[in-house]
């Protein structure tokens, strides 16, 4: 008796972890992944990825220790310049043709202030894997005219592009570097939860 007593037990607890997680997609037509870097030192150049895939798994509607995955096609890149972006394919700088994706995997997101969390994962960029840290607002979440429940983020962070490979440079004449080490990243994410 006692035996089925623990064996009840422990098949609802498995069945209430089961439960508790919850998946969200990505909304893309909401969510942008962009990098910005730093042009002959005076100006920015903002760029994006425009095809990407991701997983994000939470404990309910908790994304603290969410699980989350993502990959980014490298050659959907978009700087608003053919021949620039191009050149960013080419083996100066990710070459796209023998390293197709970007990778992150995440290892922790863990919440620091209200709306606030630290993301920390793995990033593989030309076969290159660094963990980073980035920064995460949790912007709400809300329900839709159709019923769908969506939670937005921001999330902010900045690499240097010579931890991952990308090690195209040339120098001004007065110093100071055509394209700047350090790449800004900026993504804004819309989820929406499954059904």
């Amino acid at each position: 008796m006692r035996k089925l007593f623990l064996s009840s037990l422990i098949l609802f607890l498995a069945v209430g972890l089961i439960n508790a997680q919850t998946k969200w997609n990505f909304d893309k037509s909401h969510s942008k992944i962009a990098f910005k870097v730093k042009h002959m030192v005076i100006s920015e150049v903002t760029g994006y990825f425009n095809e990407y895939e991701g997983a994000v798994e939470t404990n309910g509607d908790n994304f603290e220790n969410a699980k989350i995955n993502f990959t980014i096609d490298v050659n959907s890149i978009d700087t608003d310049n053919e021949k620039r972006d191009e050149h960013l394919k080419s083996d100066d700088f990710f070459n796209a043709a023998k390293f197709p994706k970007i990778t992150f995997v995440g290892k922790s997101l863990k919440k620091v202030a209200d709306n606030k969390y630290k993301l920390v994962g793995d990033l593989t960029i030309r076969d290159n894997t660094k963990e980073v840290t980035l920064d995460v607002t949790y912007n709400g979440m809300v329900k839709d005219p159709w019923g769908n429940t969506r939670a937005g983020f921001k999330v902010t962070g900045t690499i240097n592009r010579f931890d991952f490979g990308l090690k195209w440079n040339a120098l001004l004449e007065l110093g100071g570097a055509v394209v700047s080490e350090d790449v800004d990243i900026v993504i804004d994410v819309q989820l929406i939860k499954a059904k």
